[in-house]
């Protein structure tokens, strides 16, 4: 059964003053849902939150929430009246309140105030800890206080800040599990804004990758990584290159890797330049092919090594090996394209023409750094 829709943003244009940070922004989040806002600094996802949350005035679209216009040009809803929770990147505890005050503070009229608390308290895994001072705790503990606090009044939609920024990787990775089950546990909908991929997944079921004030894509984690609909998602999620080849049938390319073949068929002219993205999974190990590269370079990984590897005609690719054969810098290896399906961009400005041998080759994009 799916779920009820929550959060509705339509043609939502938003930013300070007469600056439109955000332009031309849709996406939904339903009930019990997480949802993320992914990208590099300054491309609009913190605006947008903050436009959710009442804190910036909308120019253009609106904001629903649970079918009520919270924002619309020339009306913003009181962020104290939107029933929506936050959680700061700087998590924002009062210092001489206890832990278990600080929880209770916005529910210090709740007939059951004291329940409530023991109960989120338990749920955040600080069933001991109630009687303590924020400066007595752990960031990752500080960091589930905060949490806790902007659940007890049962927001309708909980909207976190780079909520482990402050945090190590170690416990960014725990916590960002821990603060999931506890979301789900509590069926609470919640929107998270981050510039980390791995925390972005981790939390959440729907991703929108932004660029420059634009979403480029609302989907789930999978979906960015296997189906990207533009260059720059397939280039911003996980690692991934572009090779250049010619399209030869609506179902495979012939590239200076030879002739690679996908599952999906495209309907742009035959014999047309296209980018076809690879990652370093896609390349694999075959001691026996006749396709050779040299390795340039090598980053051990544990149970597996990322090698740096050139082709004859100088276009460099990536590849993981597992790590048990140890192949050293400027060894020729064997290797093999395992792509199970192709995802192809076409090529700016390309027609149905031959491609100019110069022009074969990779273009690493590094459009996450």
């Amino acid at each position: 059964m799916s779920q009820p829709l929550l959060l509705n943003l339509r043609n939502l244009a938003c930013g300070y003053q007469d600056q439109r940070v955000v332009q031309n922004l849709n996406l939904h989040l339903n009930a019990g849902d997480i949802g993320c806002l992914l990208g590099s600094s300054g491309c609009g996802k913190t605006t947008t939150l903050r436009a959710i949350a009442g804190f910036e005035p909308v120019h253009e679209g609106d904001i629903t929430l649970a079918g009520e216009t919270i924002s619309r040009a020339g009306y913003t809803l009181a962020p104290d009246k939107r029933r929506i929770g936050m959680v700061f990147q700087d998590y924002a505890l009062f210092p001489h309140l206890s832990v278990a005050e600080n929880i209770a503070f916005g529910i210090r009229k709740h007939p059951h105030k004291n329940r409530v608390t023991e109960e989120l308290l338990e749920l955040v895994n600080l069933k001991n800890l109630g009687k303590r001072f924020p400066h007595e705790l752990s960031g990752g503990q500080q960091q589930r206080v905060a949490l806790a606090r902007a659940l007890a009044p049962e927001p309708q939609l909980l909207l976190l800040d780079e909520p482990f920024s402050n945090l190590d990787g170690e416990l960014r990775r725990k916590l960002s599990h821990e603060v999931r089950g506890i979301l789900k546990a509590r069926g609470t909908s919640a929107i998270l804004v981050t510039h980390d991929q791995e925390e972005a997944f981790a939390v959440s079921d729907h991703v929108g990758v932004f660029k420059e004030g634009r979403l480029e894509q609302w989907d789930t984690p999978y979906n960015l990584y296997h189906e990207p609909l533009t260059p720059y998602v397939a280039s911003f999620i996980g690692q991934g290159y572009f090779i250049r080849g010619q399209l030869s049938s609506p179902e495979s390319v012939q590239t200076e890797l030879g002739e690679l073949r996908g599952n999906r068929a495209y309907t742009w002219p035959i014999g047309g330049a296209v980018d076809v993205l690879l990652r370093p999974d896609d390349i694999v190990y075959a001691p026996d092919s006749g396709l050779k590269a040299r390795i340039v370079g090598k980053s051990f990984q544990g149970a597996s090594t990322l090698y740096r590897l050139q082709m004859p005609t100088g276009a460099q690719l990536e590849s993981i090996f597992p790590s048990h054969a140890d192949h050293l810098i400027g060894a020729e290896v064997g290797i093999r394209v395992a792509a199970e399906h192709l995802v192809l961009f076409q090529a700016s400005g390309s027609t149905a023409a031959q491609i100019p041998q110069a022009e074969t080759g990779v273009r690493r994009h590094s459009a996450a750094s």
